[in-house]
């Protein structure tokens, strides 16, 4: 009720209080109905989570020889609890993981028995290849059992056949991938240097030359695999950086020199090769 006195109006003081009330009452309710449109606009939740299909494919570098742990459903592809792709699915929600990477594996084996591990709904793929190809298993046992003559020989073969041959039959292997996974990305990891030849002389075994011309390999086949990813447009991860420092003839290797005892992790990644070098350089790789 408002009364009027001479040319002033008195207002009550219960009216202002009303008016008050009401005026709170309009703006919480401005307030709560925008609350949840503005709550589920922020919500993490609301935003669709990536599905993740991981399908690991490769060589020995992949399965984790000299990681240790094996898997015995593995049998002879010897696929190590410890090797990259296990650790990664351990640290990473997805909706499917499968490795099907093998020791000895080569382009061919990758195209005959591990591609049909992919699908349409594939969506990430990880591979290390080219190795087995190039014979370097083979020229390594020349370089242990035979003269520095003789190692240099195989070399300069290896290395002929990385820039004649090899790089078809990546292409080749990489296109399958991408065509039988054509919403994947695809991962191709390359091989680290095996000798930190800055200590080489104080470190016992095969001649350093023998070691500059593995390392030369190694770098050799590491640039085919990165051309051949670009060409496919994969994306390639190099590891030697992650492995500098704790190379064969440093005193923290992640790599296993000659193992009499397990002749087949022989210049392999170790466990922490795996967890320290291949791991970080997927991940970062994979996004």
């Amino acid at each position: 009720m408002i009364e009027e006195k001479g040319s002033r109006l008195s207002v009550p003081f219960f009216t202002l209080t009303e008016w008050f009330v009401r005026i709170f009452r309009v703006i919480l309710g401005i307030a709560v109905l925008a609350t949840p449109v503005a709550l589920i606009a922020a919500s993490p939740a609301a935003k669709a989570a990536a599905v993740v299909n991981y399908v690991a494919l490769g060589d020995s570098y992949s399965s984790g020889v000299g990681a240790g742990d094996y898997i015995s459903s593995s049998g002879s592809c010897d696929r190590s609890s410890l090797a990259y792709p296990e650790q990664w699915a351990d640290a990473h929600s997805f909706a499917s993981f499968v490795s099907v990477a093998c020791s000895g594996a080569t382009t061919a084996d990758v195209l005959s028995s591990q591609v049909s591990a992919l699908s349409a709904s594939t969506t990430l793929v990880s591979i290390t290849i080219g190795g087995n190809d190039a014979g370097f298993s083979s020229v390594m046992e020349t370089c242990v059992l035979e003269s520095t003559s003789s190692c240099l020989k195989a070399l300069t073969a290896a290395q002929a056949f990385v820039t004649d041959e090899l790089p078809a039959r990546l292409d080749a292997t990489l296109a399958t991938i991408k065509d039988d996974a054509p919403k994947a990305k695809i991962v191709v990891l390359g091989y680290p240097d095996l000798y930190d030849l800055s200590k080489s002389g104080s470190c016992i075994g095969l001649s350093t030359a023998d070691r500059t011309a593995l390392n030369q390999g190694a770098d050799e086949l590491d640039s085919a695999l990165s051309t051949a990813a670009t060409v496919e447009g994969a994306t390639f991860a190099d590891v030697s950086s992650k492995f500098a420092g704790h190379e064969i003839c440093d005193s923290s290797s992640w790599l296993h020199s000659v193992d009499i005892f397990s002749i087949s992790s022989s210049y392999h990644p170790t466990a922490a090769g795996q967890e320290l070098g291949y791991l970080p350089a997927f991940t970062s790789a994979a996004g």
